[in-house]
């Protein structure tokens, strides 16, 4: 996520970091220079070209728009709602962790519970980014669940396992137990959403739609522009280009919230709220919060 305080009207404009533009420049140029090419070919009356009414190319440009509209309220819904169950973990481990303290009598069982639960989170994060397992639940819990076959599940078993413990050995009573199940329950549940968003990619046709009407409106603008926008053509179809693929570069990169790009959400910032949240709990030292590196939080 770019995290960036007000920025001026000259950074705005010249601003890379976070813009999409370093990955869309070679198709705009593709696109630029063969408009250049058209308006030569038809301004030296080498290939004199066909000037259509640009009616046309209103009505096209607007039907795209909508469905670039469209789609992109679909990707930022993704992104949104990724947002959100994230909150509610954060929540919930908090919650966890004032409820351990209330309803588990023992102090190393809490702290097993706790760092289990953090493991989770850790765990949770490397799933939904398709990424190898750090080494932060190993530290925390002296476990490797990198054999198991759902890791983040395993550490919520573990949980799971803790609480059935205490119950048992009269660490807890009945409603404690009942409290701390709900928790767990909630935390699947957040965990699921943020699975299925992860599983769950916007339909391919929307992708192929988009991409290949974007290309067909640039590549036939110039048909449209040259008679009246003359020499200027190449550059109207530069800011077209521009528009439209960037709008659905965008759209492809808020459809992964939890990807590792700029714009996807900075899992390892709030999996460092939690530890902040959790540390005086474990008798640990605070951690100091996730600073941005070059205006983007990770």
């Amino acid at each position: 996520m770019i995290i960036r305080d007000k920025p001026t009207f000259v950074q705005l404009f010249f601003a890379l970091q976070g813009s999409v533009l370093p990955r869309i420049a070679p198709r705009i140029l593709m696109l630029t220079g063969l408009a250049a090419g058209l308006t030569w070919a038809d301004r030296a009356a080498f290939l004199p070209l066909a000037h259509p009414s640009a009616a046309p190319f209103a009505i096209f440009g607007v039907a795209l728009s909508m469905f670039l509209g469209f789609r992109n309220n679909a990707a930022y819904d993704r992104w949104w709602e990724g947002r959100k169950l994230w909150g509610q973990l954060i929540a919930d481990l908090r919650a966890l962790g004032r409820e351990s303290e209330v309803f588990i009598t023992a102090p190393e069982r809490r702290i097993r519970i706790l760092k289990a639960a953090l493991a989770f989170l850790h765990l949770h994060r490397a799933n939904l980014r398709h990424v190898p397992d750090d080494t932060k639940a190993r530290d925390l819990t002296g476990e490797d669940f990198s054999s198991a076959a759902h890791p983040p599940c395993a550490a919520l078993d573990r949980v799971g396992t803790e609480l059935a413990a205490a119950r048992n050995a009269g660490e807890t009573d009945g409603f404690g137990a009942r409290a701390l199940a709900e928790r767990l329950g909630s935390i699947t549940l957040a965990q699921a959403g943020c699975e299925r968003i992860a599983t769950t990619p916007l339909p391919y046709v929307y992708s192929l739609l988009i991409f290949r009407t974007t290309y067909l409106y640039c590549l036939l603008l110039p048909l449209g522009l040259v008679d009246q926008a003359g020499w200027l053509t190449p550059v109207f179809v530069a800011v077209v280009a521009y528009v439209f693929l960037g709008l659905a570069e965008v759209t492809e990169e808020l459809s992964e919230p939890f990807g590792t790009s700029v714009n996807g959400l900075p899992l390892d910032a709030m999996c460092r709220v939690v530890e902040i949240s959790l540390a005086p709990r474990l008798g640990q030292e605070v951690p100091a919060a996730l600073p941005p590196e070059n205006y983007h939080l990770s």
